[in-house]
């Protein structure tokens, strides 16, 4: 069975019962949409926990509340034991949200230098460039750089107060793939200082890379959790990528496919066993090409969640 979010999970780094957030029967309504359902979530010290959902799941709404941006209409949420609005603890957290502007005129050393002012113990400026890639932008202009770029800036600004728990919503969206690895890297750094990161993200990749543990959120409740190993033993089978002239609707009536659907130029099949499908392919077209079969991965579990789940209530992100 798949670890809850209550539970330790056997891949954890021997964290102990150190609990620095949690959500507790937590309930967010906006108006008539419910948000969040009887939601109870963990964040443990000094892990990447991934909180996983399809647009409009809910991830921002307990990201949010976990910030004390908003209260919730019922249950309890606690950062470091207390209130997350508490002065203390918003010394200790830091955030990276898709949402808010900084000023355009400011260069990227004085953002830094102005956000660490506001915090206790912050890093010293050329650690923070560094950990961002923003040594040779120190002197640019935020209205100067690129989206790429500016996500960069927001990350900085994230980490300079020397957070003990970074909120990361969305990190790398707009980042090239070299910028995206140096991001992973400065994350897994972050945490092997005895930090902790609870990390949203679209890149299911990204998830699989980083997160000790993950959680699927759809419809305002959490409906799976545990490992990435557990998350994906969820979906048993394999995935066969071919080119094939033959259409996705013939293709989904083949016994023993769960799923077809065209991928560019070739098609992708969800089988519990290959082997039998492989054959039948190759017997109803010779010209088929660009075989590849893996094992199902993250998508794979994440998508079979996510529309198993679809069942449940209504929510808003």
């Amino acid at each position: 069975m798949i670890a809850t979010l209550e539970q330790p999970s056997t891949a954890d780094r021997g964290t102990g019962d150190s609990i620095v957030a949690t959500l507790e029967s937590v309930n967010k309504n906006y108006g008539d949409v419910r948000a969040l359902h009887n939601v109870n979530f963990r964040v443990r010290a000094r892990e990447v926990v991934a909180l996983l959902g399809p647009n409009g799941a809910g991830k921002t709404t307990a990201v949010k509340l976990l910030l004390g941006l908003m209260s919730p209409n019922a249950g309890r949420v606690r950062v470091f034991g207390n209130d997350p609005t508490n002065p203390e603890n918003r010394m200790r957290t830091g955030a990276m949200l898709q949402v808010g502007r900084v000023p355009e005129t400011l260069r990227v050393r004085e953002h830094i230098d102005l956000f660490s002012t506001y915090y206790q113990n912050p890093l010293p400026m050329q650690q923070v460039l560094a950990a961002a890639g923003l040594e040779n932008l120190r002197d640019r202009k935020y209205a100067e750089l690129s989206g790429g770029q500016k996500q960069r800036v927001l990350f900085a600004l994230a980490i300079c107060g020397n957070p003990d728990l970074l909120f990361l919503d969305e990190p790398t969206v707009g980042l090239d793939v070299e910028a995206r690895r140096m991001l992973w890297d400065q994350i897994r750094q972050f945490v092997s200082r005895g930090k902790t990161v609870l990390l949203t993200t679209h890149y299911l990749q990204e998830a699989d890379a980083l997160a000790d543990r993950i959680a699927v959120i759809n419809k305002g409740e959490i409906i799976a959790a545990g490992t990435p190993a557990e998350i994906k033993a969820q979906t048993a089978g394999k995935r066969i990528r071919c080119i094939t002239r033959l259409d996705v609707s013939i293709l989904r009536q083949i016994s023993g496919v769960t799923e077809a659907r065209a991928d560019r130029e070739a098609i992708v099949l969800h089988v519990p066993e290959a082997e039998p499908v492989v054959r039948e392919l190759l017997a109803r077209d010779a010209t088929l090409s660009g075989l590849e079969v893996s094992s199902a991965g993250l998508e794979e579990a994440f998508l079979a969640l996510t529309k198993d789940g679809a069942k449940n209530g209504n929510s808003s992100d």
